[in-house]
């Protein structure tokens, strides 16, 4: 059973934080343990934003090819943050504490989620191409409204939205912990209560219509769900595009089933995985060679391109 597979992947997630916390270390392990655990957390809850929210968008698009990134979330989130900064400068964002600018970021990227994507997604679903080339528009309508105010603004400024345009697994945003262990725990409990309704609306409009599910306001609860787990993930370390596709197409391959509650903590468990482990060997074995969101990006662009083939061929 698919349930059994749970097990292993739950022992390699344990097996690659053990290594993540000690590989390496010497010294003062009173600072050693704190500084690397937040880290740890860090990256765990970003693992399981990153999954749960693709997901949760493949549930609602009902397509395994499509993630929040590759649909212009990111984006828009580097958007909203750069208005922020030229709305009120750069000194003065600044001056704010990083969870009030946290949370002024995740009320706007919902309404805006939610006022874009809520009328398309239900408008074309079911045609892959059209979703596709929708979210490569407004991916680049969001990049190219970026650069425009990127132009306008100080440079000083323009280092500050810089910086959370990139993935960054080295520079984590550790102040906004607490705050986004409480967000990403609140989503996830919804998600789970949600996880038969899930199964219903992966079925399509017409067959969860006739099973007493409410296919719209399903919608909406999942898209603000979504945003709210992009906020988290991006504000945490900055956007990491094919990150989703890559964890959810392996809890597919690992897990074969249908069933949310089987692929949500698969998909969340084999994410933890991908980036604990992976930046254990980037920086204790590699020394930072090579950044992280690099190599995820190349090997999730594959993937990637590997399902839109298989797609396109059926």
């Amino acid at each position: 059973m698919a349930e059994r597979r749970l097990i292993p992947t739950a022992g390699l997630l344990l097996v690659a934080a053990v290594l993540y916390m000690t590989l390496g270390a010497g010294g003062n392990w009173g600072f050693v343990l704190p500084f690397r655990g937040a880290k740890l957390v860090a990256l765990l809850l970003v693992g399981v934003a990153i999954s749960t929210s693709t997901v949760l968008f493949q549930t609602i698009t009902r397509n395994r090819i499509l993630t929040p990134s590759i649909m212009g979330f990111d984006a828009l989130y580097v958007l909203l943050l750069t208005g922020v900064v030229y709305g009120f400068g750069g000194q003065a964002y600044l001056d704010l504490p990083p969870q009030v600018l946290f949370l002024f970021n995740v009320v706007l990227l919902v309404g805006a989620s939610l006022l874009l994507f809520g009328t398309l997604l239900g408008r074309a679903q079911g045609d892959l191409m059209r979703l596709i080339l929708t979210g490569i528009i407004f991916g680049t309508l969001f990049s190219s409204v970026t650069g425009f105010f990127q132009r306008l603004i100080d440079p000083n400024e323009f280092a500050i939205v810089q910086v959370s345009s990139y993935a960054r697994f080295t520079r984590i945003e550790t102040d906004l912990l607490a705050i986004a262990s409480l967000l990403v725990a609140g989503c996830l409990i919804v998600a789970w209560r949600l996880r038969h309704q899930l199964d219903v609306l992966a079925l399509g409009p017409k067959a969860a219509v006739n099973l007493g599910v409410d296919p719209r306001r399903g919608q909406l609860v999942v898209l603000t769900l979504i945003a709210v787990l992009v906020s988290v993930s991006t504000a945490l370390v900055g956007p990491v595009v094919f990150l989703g596709l890559l964890v959810v197409s392996l809890a597919h391959l690992v897990t074969p089933s249908a069933h949310h509650a089987v692929i949500l903590p698969a998909a969340a468990m084999i994410s933890a995985i991908v980036l604990v482990a992976g930046q254990t060997i980037m920086e204790r074995v590699l020394s930072l060679a090579t950044p992280l969101s690099v190599v995820v990006d190349f090997v999730g662009g594959l993937v990637f391109l590997g399902l839109l083939l298989k797609g396109l061929r059926r």
